[in-house]
């Protein structure tokens, strides 16, 4: 067994804990970036900014919570549903099951003889975790926890959104929209880092992509903060 791959039983999960984290703290930066570079190029008034850094940390911060609870909830719900009707039909179709186990895995190479000893065997220790792996790809015992998902999403969202918000205003009112684009650009590389790592995707395009898309959006709410600012004062 290779130490680079991860085997443990709860891999699943912390997968996707870990998943909701980096996207949670990747939308942190973005829209809290956004955000008060946009209030920024309106106005010059910290407690404003301020203000509305905060209510977007909180509000992006619920809804993503929100979001992950709901989305994990639907597919718990599905991986409860599947296993139920594989659970019906062990008990009314037992034989069928077994034959359609057997040639799951002689489609995974085994010959004929040795598929049917191990659809026997796996059966007779636990039917329905084996047709659950075999067919579903789904542990019975470690099904995804939309709390755990919600958490992460909530926390690494707040942390992400406090890094561009005490940029904006710990610094003084000229070097306030460069050092916190600077700030956001160096933790969207590596969000955009880290995520690819948790994928397997290629890191240098994630990094370019995320950086990107982060530039993009405060890049546009700065002009819309910029021309309702003139236009307002």
């Amino acid at each position: 067994m290779s130490h680079h791959e991860p085997h443990d039983e709860v891999t699943g999960d912390r997968m996707n804990w870990l998943r909701a984290g980096v996207l949670g703290a990747n939308d942190g930066i973005v829209s809290t970036a956004s955000l008060v570079v946009g209030v920024a190029g309106a106005t010059t008034d910290r407690a404003q900014i301020l203000i509305a850094g905060l209510a977007g940390l909180f509000a992006g911060a619920m809804s993503m919570a929100s979001g992950e609870y709901v989305s994990v909830s639907s597919q718990r719900d599905a991986e409860r549903a599947l296993l139920a009707q594989e659970r019906r039909e062990l008990r009314d179709t037992p034989d069928e099951e077994l034959e359609e186990l057997k040639e799951i895995y002689e489609s995974k190479g085994l010959d004929e003889k040795t598929a049917a000893e191990v659809a026997e065997q796996l059966t007779k220790h636990d039917a329905l975790a084996a047709h659950a792996e075999a067919e579903l790809h789904i542990d019975p015992d470690e099904l995804t926890n939309p709390w755990g998902a919600a958490i992460a999403s909530f926390v690494s969202f707040t942390i992400g959104a406090l890094l561009p918000l005490a940029a904006v205003m710990l610094t003084p009112t000229s070097l306030r929209v460069p050092v916190t684009v600077a700030a956001a650009i160096i933790t969207l590389a590596l969000t955009g880092f880290i995520s690819a790592r948790l994928s397997g995707a290629d890191q240098r395009r994630a990094v370019v992509r995320n950086i990107a898309g982060g530039l993009i959006a405060m890049g546009v709410t700065y002009a819309i903060g910029s021309l309702v600012g003139q236009s307002i004062g």
